[in-house]
């Protein structure tokens, strides 16, 4: 059977700073902070799970591969084109606990994504050479956008232990 509290919790911490009415552009604790403004001066930043992350990219690269085939013909060039930003955004959008993650299912999602545009035929067989033989004509687009994610995830990476070192130099 539960036990139900009789009282509130009481938190020190919280007591200390008298609380002030949520008013736009000005923040709900106290605390003497700055104002925030309504509208934001950056993007917001959203923070996906390595799964989440895989899952970004093999949708941006399948929606690639289906504006590749409608509007392009099926143009591999053109599909390496738009596999860079989604490579960037995977990198740039994965949580810090997931970096690794990045570089790994940028890949991944170019290989599923060439899929409908290799121009394989004759069953299993014929689509699995089709994919393999874009994949190996077009490995530079691959690399490359291997190597954003990757640089983007270092420098990320750099960043956050700066961060961390930087409280320790200030004591």
């Amino acid at each position: 059977m539960e036990q139900y509290r009789t009282r509130p919790a009481v938190h020190p911490q919280r007591q200390q700073q008298p609380r002030r009415p949520a008013m736009p552009g000005v923040p709900a604790q106290g605390g003497g902070g700055r104002p925030r403004p309504v509208l934001g001066r950056r993007m917001p930043r959203p923070r996906l799970t390595g799964l989440g992350g895989g899952l970004l990219a093999c949708a941006a690269m399948m929606l690639a591969a289906g504006i590749a085939w409608l509007l392009f013909d099926s143009s591999l060039f053109v599909y390496g084109l738009l596999f860079q930003p989604a490579a960037a955004a995977t990198a740039l959008w994965v949580r810090p606990a997931d970096l690794i993650t990045a570089p790994i299912s940028v890949p991944i999602a170019f290989a599923a994504g060439v899929w409908p545009i290799s121009g394989g035929s004759g069953g299993f067989g014929g689509e699995l050479m089709g994919v393999v033989s874009a994949l190996s004509l077009h490995a530079g687009w691959l690399y490359a956008g291997t190597l954003v994610a990757a640089l983007i995830v270092v420098v990320r990476k750099a960043v956050l232990i700066g961060r961390r070192r930087l409280p320790r130099r200030a004591a």
